[in-house]
């Protein structure tokens, strides 16, 4: 059975501000999704990180873990994390290259403050496009 997570996060430093961290978050998220079999896709705007992965359970689980441990990111909640029939993210590692469009267009300044709920529509909005 497939499982969504996604979560939001604040950046630590420098991470998700300069496109050379960006590429090397990306290098190795790129990696790690593929070895595990998730899809995912994340987003940097403004020092948060919006991240939303797919695939087993297992495999989900050991992504949170890495992540709750890795020092780049602080208040980490997840938003959702529930069973889905088919995945709405087809590469393992996506970049949302525009966030601050996909925000307005749901009526959002910043990440530090959405719902499941909104973070589900800019799923559905971004696989419309």
């Amino acid at each position: 059975m497939l499982h969504r997570v996604i979560y939001a996060s604040e950046s630590v430093g420098a991470t998700g501000a300069t496109t050379l961290s960006i590429a090397q978050i990306l290098g190795v998220s790129e990696r790690n999704t593929r070895r595990d079999h998730l899809t995912s896709c994340v987003m940097f705007h403004q020092g948060h990180i919006l991240q939303a992965a797919e695939g087993a359970r297992a495999d989900l689980d050991r992504l949170m873990r890495r992540l709750l441990a890795d020092p780049r990111h602080s208040g980490l909640r997840v938003l959702a994390d529930t069973p889905i029939a088919a995945r709405r993210l087809d590469e393992p590692m996506a970049l949302c290259d525009d966030p601050r469009s996909l925000l307005e267009r749901i009526g959002m300044a910043c990440i530090s403050r959405i719902t499941a709920s909104e973070a589900e529509v800019m799923l559905d909005i971004r696989k419309a496009a």
